[in-house]
């Protein structure tokens, strides 16, 4: 974990999230599934004038009633109050009732007009022998509402199928003009400006309008488990709020350097001046941003002022970046260490060791020799490598910033990555990136040794409590140790995914036993733009390779 005393913004507990539930009525519409919307009072405290979903909070006869509903032998006590939480705020909110009488029979509309929805509901219920069919309503989503937010909820997202008969009718004091809408018409209109929807609610829409019909729906949710968990985090881009989920590129870096969640950190690119991620961290990016590099190579400065400071990565040889680099250390750098030697990130030592070096210090330039197998743009020769497990530590004003290098040959043959011991920070270099995934371009690249050091990234994350990974390209990413998305959720799916492609490329081996590269990436990187599969080759070469040694 971050120590607090190097977070840049005093700190403050967010507001304790109140549980409520919210349900997705669906029916199957002439062109697709469609989803029962209604807009909040203008007047309401949270998400005025916004469409939604019916729902509101949990209180105690939701708990108290699990005798009148119908479940489900896998559907927990939990569960079974939100789905009654649901049902229950569906028919005061909209007059629809999920019910059935006790002996079966659906619910007529007789009986159902006798229940007032201003009335005791599970009274109600009760007294007319209704059983609520708790049973056919399922979890898709879990949110809770954003750390920043004076009121707070954690909601489950449910869904059910609407009851034959029923139509919706808005209580016209919480909820007005019920409508039927497609997932992709709601938020083509919210994009046009007509139909206000919050974020929760846009990304909901967004998963639901992948499927078919509401039998797809509900046959994804029987697991009992959300499809996806998620509590935003919101930072400024081009002046404006934006916000994102866990799996979404910005996310670690919010958590990193608002782990309250205070909106506070602008996430726009640029090179002009270092960004202060934590205290003893600054990002300064290279201008040079392409392809392979995204918006530039991060060099990252690790210390403070009166401890000096550690420069990761100087980046390619540009006179104005270095002399950045120089300002926002006084030159006083006492080590400069290269992930690996390709030529955005290692020419820039020799030129900054030297820029130093006239203002009094001479820092040493330390990290792994290229192999033999290295392009001949990416020769690199340290003053000293670091060995397997050795630290660098910066100490000053009472404080230690210790810097623990792992060999993780893969991407290069003399790739190494570096944890932040006393903030659990991991600077992956190319290792693991924010947004692609890195090429493994043999022969200096070498997909199970690639493989291999995601194992002991693994195992780093585990010993030093890691949430967060530092790129060489991209945002922060990661999470807070422990929470969704976190560092070591990012590097166990980075392998499946690995894993995945190599299983498609060993079939398409299969398919066509005398097939070349450009025969095999058509059909093993069917899903990537066509443009990209000259890059893909790089790695499709390393996966052949792998599948070829493993066949011994």
């Amino acid at each position: 974990m971050v120590r607090p005393t190097q977070l840049i913004h005093p700190q403050r507990p967010p507001a304790e999230p109140r549980p409520a539930a919210t349900v997705l009525l669906l029916r199957d519409g002439a062109n697709g599934v469609e989803v029962l919307m209604t807009r909040r009072a203008m007047s309401a405290s949270f998400a005025p004038g916004a469409y939604v979903f019916p729902g509101g909070g949990i209180d105690a006869h939701d708990a108290s009633h699990h005798h009148l509903a119908l479940r489900r032998a896998s559907q927990s006590d939990e569960r079974l109050t939100q789905a009654l939480a649901a049902i229950r705020e569906s028919h005061e909110e909209l007059g629809i009732l999920l019910a059935q009488h006790a002996d079966g029979r659906p619910l007529g509309a007789a009986t159902h007009a006798l229940i007032d929805r201003h009335g005791p509901f599970y009274d109600q219920c009760a007294q007319h022998g209704l059983r609520l069919c708790a049973d056919q309503v399922f979890v898709l989503a879990h949110w809770v509402t954003d750390r920043d937010l004076p009121r707070r909820f954690d909601v489950p997202f449910l869904v059910a199928r609407m009851p034959a008969h029923q139509h919706p009718v808005a209580d016209e004091k919480e909820q007005f003009e019920p409508v039927w809408v497609r997932p992709a018409d709601a938020l083509a209109r919210h994009q046009a400006g007509d139909f206000f929807i919050i974020f929760p609610t846009i990304r909901t829409l967004q998963r639901l309008q992948a499927y078919p019909s509401v039998d797809a729906v509900l046959q994804a949710c029987t697991s009992e488990q959300p499809l996806f968990t998620s509590c935003p985090r919101a930072g400024y881009l081009k002046g404006q709020v934006e916000r994102y989920m866990e799996h979404e590129p910005a996310f670690g870096e919010l958590s990193l350097l608002n782990p309250d969640g205070q909106i506070l950190h602008h996430l726009d690119w640029q090179c002009e001046k270092p960004v202060l991620l934590l205290r003893n961290v600054q990002r300064l990016t290279a201008p040079n941003p392409g392809m392979m590099t995204g918006p530039g190579t991060n060099s990252y400065i690790v210390g403070q002022a009166d401890s000096g400071f550690i420069v990761i990565d100087p980046g390619p040889n540009e006179p104005a970046h270095l002399q950045r680099l120089f300002d926002a250390t006084q030159g006083d750098v006492r080590f400069i260490v290269c992930t690996h030697s390709h030529p955005d990130h290692s020419p820039g030592a020799a030129p900054l060791q030297a820029l130093c070096q006239a203002h009094g210090h001479r820092p040493p330039i330390l990290g792994l020799a290229s192999a033999d197998t290295a392009r001949p743009d990416s020769r690199f020769s340290p003053e000293r490598e670091l060995a397997d497990g050795e630290r660098l530590v910066l100490q000053g004003g009472g404080t230690s910033h210790s810097l623990r290098a792992i060999h993780t040959p893969g991407h290069a043959a003399n790739h190494l990555c570096l944890v932040l011991e006393e903030d659990g920070l991991l600077f992956s270099g190319d290792h693991v990136l924010n947004g692609s995934t890195t090429v493994i371009s043999p022969p200096d690249g070498h997909m199970g040794r690639y493989l291999d050091s995601l194992d002991k990234l693994l195992a780093a994350c585990a010993s030093d409590h890691i949430g967060l990974i530092l790129p060489a390209h991209g945002y922060v990413l990661g999470n807070l140790p422990g929470e969704p998305f976190d560092a070591s959720e990012v590097i166990r799916r980075l392998k499946a995914h690995r894993l995945q492609r190599e299983a498609k490329i060993a079939r398409a081996m299969q398919a066509q036993p005398n097939g070349t590269l450009d025969d095999w990436v058509a059909v093993a990187y069917d899903d990537t733009p066509e443009r990209l599969w000259p890059v893909a080759k790089r790695s499709l070469q390393a996966h052949v390779d792998h599948i070829r040694e493993l066949a011994g």
